[in-house]
């Protein structure tokens, strides 16, 4: 199920607009010169090619450049053969897609690999460079269609996670502030914020509870605040340099990012929520989403801390 979020699309435009790679990686592996060049020449057009001429090296780059959506990579090299260094790979890098090539017919080194999952697919040597385009467009593919999947189910998981604590904390509530402070510290911690607060709009009075004492005072005039209470959308800027209309305010000398959620209950706002980094920070779209939907449950459980508050104080 695909979920709307007001105000989604606008923060998407700000974070394409940050500077980040337009290429997939890949990274490919070959002990020859000759080959390692062909194959760089061959998708340095689609993809950022990293190259390597052993498994150790290979090895090396992936730990300073983290995941790649494909590697290829020879079967014999000195040192390590191309099964051993792929599958010394998934571990860490489960969603990676390998890709081996070989002019032997190791058979049980390669059916070994397949099996095991270490290894998508094989192409022999000499290979053919259209039959290879084929196969690592596939291979790429595959790995986007992974990568979705992986990030629905930490989604998921998160959401769970997430929703279960808020809920814990509304029915734990002794003061209605207290269980408040606890819900944006929850937030601040699954989203990895330096500072957290929520605004509540209750019949028309404003009350700020907040995470520390840093969002107390300068809150309230914050355009991203301001233009959550007009449009009822979600605010959002991920690197404040790049903003002109908000690098010049005090608050954003030490703050580089933040963003803004209106909490509505029975399509009035009843609050928002406002997650602040000292460094410029960049949520994945699967965590906007579950940004806004854990929000969303928070008009129920600030109801439900207030009435459990209430009745604790009878």
């Amino acid at each position: 199920m695909e979920y709307t979020v007001p105000g989604l699309n606008n923060i998407n435009q700000k974070v394409r607009n940050l500077s980040r790679p337009k290429k997939a990686k890949m990274l490919v592996v070959d002990d020859e010169p000759d080959n390692l060049d062909l194959l760089y020449r061959t998708f340095r057009r689609e993809f950022n090619v990293l190259k390597a001429e052993s498994g150790v090296q290979a090895l090396e780059i992936l730990e300073a450049e983290g995941e790649v959506a494909v590697i290829i990579s020879d079967q014999r090299m000195p040192e390590m053969k191309g099964t051993e260094f792929l599958s010394r790979t998934v571990p860490e890098f489960p969603d990676t897609v390998r890709i081996i090539l070989t002019g032997f017919t190791d058979v049980e080194d390669l059916v070994e690999a397949i099996n095991a999952g270490q290894v998508y697919k094989y192409i022999t040597k000499p290979w053919d460079p259209d039959e290879l385009k084929v196969v690592v467009h596939r291979a790429a593919e595959t790995y986007e269609v992974l990568k979705q999947r992986t990030e629905e189910l930490r989604r998921s998981q998160a959401q769970t996670a997430l929703l279960a604590k808020l809920l814990q904390i509304a029915q734990a509530a002794t003061t209605f502030e207290g269980s408040l402070e606890s819900m944006v510290q929850a937030f601040a911690e699954t989203f990895n914020a330096d500072h957290g607060a929520f605004r509540l709009l209750d019949a028309g009075q404003v009350q700020t509870i907040a995470s520390d004492e840093f969002s107390q005072d300068w809150l309230e005039q914050d355009p991203l605040i301001l233009a959550t209470i007009e449009t009822s959308q979600m605010q959002g800027c991920f690197d404040v340099s790049v903003d002109e209309t908000l690098v010049s305010l005090p608050q954003y000398g030490s703050l580089k990012a933040h963003i803004v959620v209106p909490i509505v209950m029975r399509t009035a706002d009843v609050a928002m929520l406002s997650l602040q980094w000292e460094s410029p920070y960049q949520l994945r779209e699967d965590e906007m989403v579950l940004l806004h939907l854990a929000a969303q449950q928070v008009g129920l459980a600030i109801m439900s801390s207030r009435s459990y508050a209430l009745a604790g104080s009878v």
